[in-house]
């Protein structure tokens, strides 16, 4: 808090109206104006691009600057000294876990990463060629009828074992949702093996098999993981919080978070990545689409450029594209068409005066869809695996709301209807 304050005048009252500032620990200070409503007025912001929904101490952004801390923590940092079992206990916790710790946390997880029969029948009742994101968003939801009878949600230990199965099962059901569409049978969680590692093996594994991952290729998904782990009050954890702010199970509130990043101006972005490569087709038809992005009359867009709230180089897509280069070198597959094109657009992105002055950046979504195309991740995929990543960053987020007070969310409305009109008498 601060003894700042902000005065507010407004046409048709006789005294301005004073809001108080909260100062935040870095970043902007907030005015409050949540008692507005007692002087019959709400504020307007569509996007809620200038509200602050909440109070949080799990992830800062400064998109100016390119910055992006968990828990005070650069992302840099993390992705280049730390694995997602340690970030995921970071966003959880708010601090590094000793190596005891770490440990138990990792073995936890893993002893939850078996999913109820009921859920695994679930996922077979789909059609093969169902979206995996849908099959994503229903098999979480199915958790709530597992451990409906399980969670309380005022009870710290519940919570803690909530988290425990939700970052346990997330790649297990992600595995299952693609085997499921291979029509290949299910492969069982193996816990010798790291997170990344247990993804990759019961993902492309064969059943009855040894694991056979390859470390180059573990340690690029655990990246990746890591790098979408977070990013603060975005569409999807806004939902999280606000579907939980009834109170309603945890897993139903993560489900909403899925179904949310489900979109293509959020999760999606890596998929759209995809698709504009294979719309420019060749090397050669390269130039004609800078061209075509370059024209604002043209409805074409250079997919994986720029960032809403980055107005810097996306600070995930240094990791993302050192992990990308180790990946393509693995796999023999730094020839290939489709990844030619991206690298040549990278070029171009980094050194054409437009890209540059306008700051359109490669992003993450532009490194980790070339990586995951060059692993032969189907697209469908893809933001299935930016939900395993992200799974930890709703969880915490929902757990730091309902370890405190908190309010059901309310916005409101700007309405410009009808007045009130009476029925027609017949």
């Amino acid at each position: 808090m601060t003894d700042k304050r902000a005065r507010l005048t407004v046409d048709g009252l006789e005294a301005p109206i004073d809001l108080a500032i909260h100062s935040s620990s870095v970043g902007p200070d907030v005015i409050d104006v949540s008692g507005l409503t007692k002087k019959g007025y709400f504020t307007y912001d569509p996007g809620f691009m200038s509200t602050a929904p909440c109070e949080s101490k799990i992830t800062y952004i400064d998109g100016g600057k390119g910055v992006l801390l968990h828990r005070g923590y650069p992302i840099d940092q993390l992705a280049e000294h730390s694995d997602y079992m340690e970030v995921c206990y970071l966003l959880l916790n708010g601090e590094l876990p000793t190596d005891a710790q770490k440990k138990a946390f990792s073995d936890a997880v893993m002893a939850n990463a078996k999913v109820d029969p009921s859920v695994a029948n679930l996922i077979k009742s789909f059609a093969r060629d169902a979206h995996p994101m849908a099959i994503m968003g229903s098999a979480i939801n199915a958790l709530a009828a597992v451990y409906n009878n399980d969670i309380d949600i005022s009870k710290e230990e519940d919570r803690l074992q909530t988290a425990y199965r939700l970052i346990g099962q997330v790649p297990t059901l992600a595995a299952m949702a693609y085997k499921h569409s291979k029509g290949e049978a299910f492969i069982e969680p193996d816990a010798s093996l790291s997170y990344a590692e247990n993804f990759l093996h019961m993902t492309f594994g064969k059943a009855g098999e040894k694991p056979n991952v390859k470390p180059v290729l573990a340690k690029a998904v655990d990246r990746l993981f890591i790098l979408h782990a977070d990013h603060e009050q975005n569409a999807s954890t806004s939902t999280v919080r606000l579907s939980g702010s009834s109170g309603t199970n945890p897993f139903a509130a993560i489900a909403a978070g899925v179904a949310t990043l489900w979109g293509p101006a959020h999760g999606g972005a890596n998929e759209a990545v995809l698709n504009m490569l294979d719309e420019v087709g060749s090397v050669e038809n390269i130039d004609k689409y800078v061209a075509k992005a370059k024209d604002k009359a043209d409805p074409f867009r250079l997919m994986g450029f720029g960032h809403r709230v980055y107005k810097n180089f996306d600070p995930r897509a240094k990791v993302m594209k050192v992990a990308c280069d180790e990946v393509l070198v693995e796999l023999g597959k730094e020839d290939e068409p489709l990844l030619d094109i991206a690298k040549r657009l990278e070029k171009i992105a980094l050194e054409d005066d437009y890209f540059i002055q306008k700051k359109l950046y490669p992003n993450v979504d532009f490194y980790s869809g070339i990586i995951m195309k060059a692993m032969e991740i189907p697209t469908e995929m893809f933001t299935v695996m930016f939900t395993l990543g992200r799974a930890v960053g709703w969880y915490s987020h929902w757990n730091e709301m309902v370890s405190a007070p908190y309010k059901i969310g309310r916005p409101r409305q700007l309405y410009t209807g009808y007045t009130q009109r009476d029925y027609p008498q017949k």
